[in-house]
């Protein structure tokens, strides 16, 4: 079982959700986002440190060498890379890259609107756009302060 197998499984038994994983360039520090979307308050000290002990178990047994594991919060401007998630957070503000421009252009933030047939839809502020969802890069929440 791959790495990024083995923490998906682990999260997903203990009930959370596995949002993203991230290595240092050498696999040394392994950095895992989580989130528990029926929860109201999202994810605290103990959701955390909950993971970071079982994995740490995990890891010991799998012979998952690494010096540094950190386990945290997606955060208001959480990563976006499942179909799911990009249905699920519809009406909230995003910045899209994309790996190939589309009329010239690879960089977009607007409002989303939900994910359909391999397209994301996007109102920007002056009309709205479709991009292929195998086409994006990095996509990232924009958290508002009213």
């Amino acid at each position: 079982m791959d790495l990024n197998s083995l923490i998906e499984t682990t999260v997903v038994g203990l009930g959370f959700e596995l949002v993203d994983i991230e290595m240092s360039p050498r696999g040394r520090t392994i950095r895992v986002f989580i989130d528990a979307p029926e929860k109201e308050r999202g994810i605290d000290v103990d959701d955390c440190a909950k993971v970071s002990n079982q994995l740490t178990r995990v890891f010991e047994v799998e012979n998952v060498d690494f010096d540094r594991l950190e386990i945290s919060s997606p955060g208001m401007d959480r990563v976006v890379k499942k179909v799911a998630d990009f249905a699920r957070f519809a009406g909230q503000d995003i910045q899209i890259k994309l790996r190939i421009p589309q009329n010239n252009r690879r960089n977009f933030q607007g409002t989303l609107l939900g994910c359909a047939d391999g397209k994301v839809g996007l109102r920007l502020e002056k009309d709205d756009v479709e991009l292929e969802f195998n086409n994006i890069e990095k996509a990232r929440l924009v958290p508002r302060f009213d």
